[in-house]
């Protein structure tokens, strides 16, 4: 079995970070989000694992590449942003038998441990929610898939399919795909893979929704910090001896960070050489290199190699910026 992961989105909503690093490089409880996917895999029979990648993504081959020790990679360029479907079709060379297919922002708890033993042509991984109107959904009929509803306008059906999938057969979706682009079956000039999924049921696929427990998104600011509140929580504490500073867990604070006289948590995440001095800070990521002083967060990101100095409530500034709050000594000067 093979493991197939687009990550060749701009990840717009996460900007001004995504302008200087691709979103699965964005950290989330003191790993890139990329990492947290390749973890989920651990202790399953993967042959491979196909990683198309756009802007930006020699950073995210240098980083699996030095961070795990995969049993075989691929990396295919996505120079055209035409959609999923296209997206797998670039790996076609590669693909052939069983596969997965997790998107990018895209963490679950999902059992993968009975795929081969499957009485089905696939399965989509859902999960009930309570406005579906924002999601992908999956009309089912006798225990099968029977239509996939892109952002449906009605409330009927709530299982959204969560960016998970198991394929028995990859050459019969590449088949489908191959017929979705010459049809030109598209939305917003995107091919979505719910299209080649509909097709595929169209020709007598059999594919069995399976419900996760956990579905965490990390495409906008705010799904972030909650996946980082979720996975702080799951995977416990690390933090080193801090200086004259209060710790309240969990939090994730790197090694090499330095925190003197402040109070850090609970829900913080600090990575590598990070400076912070005499603040209040929770609910927060904190990237490599920044530095902050006299400063109150809650739900900020702070980029790498940026610097605060001051006070505020909640910021998201992006890589080497420097902002500086007027102390109220210099405001009363004014």
């Amino acid at each position: 079995m093979k493991v197939v992961i687009p990550l060749a989105g701009l990840g717009t909503r996460l900007r001004p970070h995504t302008h200087t690093r691709p979103k699965p490089l964005v950290t989330v409880a003191g790993k890139p989000i990329v990492g947290h996917i390749l973890d989920q895999f651990k202790g399953l029979d993967v042959e491979e694992y196909i990683f198309i990648v756009g802007h930006l993504g020699e950073q995210i081959r240098d980083y699996i590449e030095s961070q795990y020790n995969l049993p075989k990679t691929s990396y295919f360029v996505q120079k055209e942003l035409k959609g999923q479907s296209h997206a797998i079709w670039l790996a076609r060379e590669r693909l052939g038998g069983p596969i997965i297919i997790i998107y990018s922002d895209t963490i679950a708890e999902a059992d993968l441990s009975d795929l081969d033993s499957v009485d089905a042509d696939g399965i989509f991984f859902v999960k009930e929610v309570e406005d579906p109107r924002r999601f992908g959904v999956a009309q089912v009929e006798g225990g099968y898939v029977k239509r996939l509803i892109e952002k449906p306008t009605t409330m009927e059906n709530k299982l959204a399919v969560i960016g998970l999938y198991y394929i028995k057969d990859s050459g019969w979706l590449l088949e489908c795909i191959e017929e979705q682009m010459k049809r030109e079956i598209k939305l917003k000039d995107e091919y979505y893979l719910a299209d080649a999924f509909q097709i595929m049921i169209e020709r007598g696929a059999r594919f069995i929704p399976r419900t996760v427990e956990v579905w965490k998104d990390c495409g906008k600011p705010e799904t972030l910090l909650d996946t980082n509140r979720y996975l702080l929580e799951k995977n416990g504490s690390q933090f080193p001896e801090t200086e004259g500073s209060i710790i309240i867990t969990p939090v994730h604070i790197a090694p090499t960070a330095h925190i003197t006289r402040s109070i850090i948590g609970p829900y913080v995440s600090i990575a590598d050489n990070v400076v912070i001095e005499e603040s209040i800070i929770r609910d927060s990521i904190i990237n490599e290199g920044a530095r902050i002083e006299r400063a109150v967060l809650a739900f900020s990101l702070i980029g790498s190699n940026a610097t605060f100095q001051g006070t505020c409530q909640q910021l998201n500034v992006g890589d080497s910026s420097q902002v500086r709050m007027k102390t109220e000594e210099e405001i009363v000067s004014l």
